[in-house]
C-alpha cells in the first residue's frame, strides 16, 4: 500500500500528482496535502489521479472533502482522469461513476487542459 504525491504549480494553479493507491492507510497523506496547499493560500488545485491504479471509499471521501474543502474558500478544483489507460479509463473514474459522484467533480484529461481557463470539464 503506497501513495506518491508531488506537487508543483501550472498556469498559476496549483497541482498535486498522485499515484499508487488511494484507500485507507494511505488516504491521509493526500487530506494532508491537501490542506497543505489550502494553508499557503492556494485555492486553484487541480489533482492530477492518472496514475491512481485504485481507490477505495476512504479515497472518495477525501475527494469529496477536498471538493467541501476548496468551494468553502470560493477556490476551484479540477481532477485528472483520463478516459483512455486501464480498461474503460481510470480506476478513479469508474469509482466516482459507481458511486453516483462523478458529476460533483470538474474532470479534464490532463493538466495542460485543466490549467487553461476557457477549457470545459470532460462530461460526466
Amino acid at each position: 500500500m503506497t501513495i506518491k504525491v508531488t506537487d508543483g504549480e501550472e498556469g498559476g494553479w496549483a497541482v498535486l500528482r498522485v499515484s499508487g493507491e488511494l484507500d485507507l492507510m494511505t488516504s491521509p497523506v493526500l487530506r494532508q496535502r491537501v490542506h497543505d496547499v489550502v494553508a499557503d493560500g492556494r485555492h486553484g488545485l487541480v489533482l492530477d489521479l492518472s496514475e491512481v491504479f485504485f481507490c477505495d471509499s476512504s479515497g472518495v471521501g477525501v475527494l469529496i472533502a477536498t471538493r467541501r474543502l476548496i468551494r468553502s474558500c470560493q477556490g476551484s478544483l479540477r481532477l485528472i482522469l483520463p478516459a483512455h489507460g486501464a480498461v474503460d479509463g481510470s480506476h478513479v473514474n469508474r469509482v466516482l461513476a459507481a458511486l453516483g459522484v462523478r458529476r460533483l467533480f470538474d474532470v479534464y484529461p490532463d493538466v495542460s487542459t485543466a490549467v487553461t481557463e476557457e477549457s470545459s470539464p470532460l462530461s460526466a
